[in-house]
């Protein structure tokens, strides 16, 4: 996913103002992080060089006609550090997140490859844990690895392994899914518990104990979203909250598409486990990275089919309906907090947990 956010004054809250210019001179760990940093690297150096119709949503999938055929096509990197976490490998990670790129565009996936990046010293007995893991998890989603390639890098210039993916779906006739679509009076649904992955793999990285078990949520979401858009085919957009947490998703989305969004922050689920450790971390839920989640826009006539659709599937058992976008205060995100206040949701410039997919 490429995002795009804006900054908001703190003393105009609800006045247009561009995103603030951080000169650099150079790529800082926040420039992947899903923040404002990422938006400006993508809008100021990567965008100009290449942009297109195809490219110009900046959606999970870029959406191509060929032969009469509608095809959803992606690519990903990763870079998790560890490589083994409570809940899942990064060769499984990989491999389900390219899949829900493709599903949340409201495709079938059929087709993975998978780069590898090797550093010299990577023991050959985690190497075939993690590609094992890949290939159990393209069986599971129903998708073949079709091609791929293996480069080493020396001791020193990597960190075991990084992963490169890239997916093809096929896309139903009638299916538009685009956050270009996004509207007020859409309800914001939200698959399940946010802030798993992201806090598994830092309890994994630091050595950190917490009362309960955290496990990364990762999981292949097309089942799930293929269900929905059989429950109503009118479906607006679907996301999945990957880097930057769910704040990424609604804030990209309301600063992009010119729409507001008012979410209550209670709704939200959060396991108790997460919601205490990201307490003691100092961490926003909302900020926290998932791998299995989904949000879906979607007009008010379909919301209460889509969300016992969700509540019927086993990765959504835990949905909730979390807010609505509305046409006040365009370009923000509005919390209702648990005391009754109003905060507005943004982006920062960096990440507090990088290399977390």
């Amino acid at each position: 996913m490429w995002p795009w956010a804006r900054t908001m004054s703190s003393d105009l809250p609800f006045t247009d103002c561009p995103v603030p210019i951080v000169e650099t001179g150079e790529i800082l760990m926040g420039h992947g992080s899903g923040g404002k940093l990422s938006g400006q690297l993508i809008e100021r150096i990567i965008l100009p060089a290449f942009r297109n119709p195809a490219l110009e949503p900046l959606a999970d999938q870029a959406t191509l006609s060929i032969n009469g055929c509608r095809h959803a096509f992606t690519t990903d990197s990763h870079v998790v550090t560890p490589i083994f976490f409570r809940g899942g490998h990064i060769g499984e990670l990989a491999v389900n997140g390219t899949v829900n790129d493709l599903a949340v565009g409201g495709a079938r996936p059929l087709f993975l490859s998978l780069a590898f990046i090797l550093e010299e010293g990577l023991a050959l007995e985690e190497l075939k844990r993690v590609v094992e893991s890949a290939g159990q998890a393209a069986r599971r989603a129903g998708v073949q690895i079709v091609t791929g390639d293996t480069k080493v890098v020396g001791r020193g210039s990597g960190d075991k392994v990084f992963i490169n993916t890239a997916g093809i779906g096929l896309l139903a006739p009638g299916v538009e899914l685009s956050s270009q679509r996004v509207r007020p009076g859409d309800t914001v649904l939200l698959s399940g518990t946010i802030g798993d992955h992201g806090v598994a793999i830092l309890s994994k990285r630091e050595g950190l104990e917490f009362e309960g078990q955290i496990e990364s949520d990762t999981a292949p979401l097309h089942d799930l979203a293929l269900s929905l858009i059989d429950a109503f085919p009118d479906i607006h957009a679907m996301r999945d909250p990957t880097r930057g947490g769910l704040a990424a998703v609604l804030v990209e989305i309301a600063t992009r598409r010119g729409v507001g969004m008012a979410v209550d922050e209670t709704a939200i689920p959060v396991r108790d486990t997460v919601r205490g450790a990201c307490e003691i971390l100092g961490l926003d839920p909302l900020l926290v990275a998932n791998e299995g989640k989904l949000v879906a826009f979607v007009p008010p006539e379909g919301a209460e089919s889509v969300l016992e659709a969700m509540r019927r599937h086993p990765l959504g058992r835990d949905a909730a309906r979390i807010g609505h976008v509305t046409d006040r205060h365009p370009g923000f995100v509005i919390l209702r907090t648990p005391i009754g206040g109003e905060r507005i949701l943004d982006l920062p410039f960096g990440e507090a947990l990088p290399r977390i997919c």
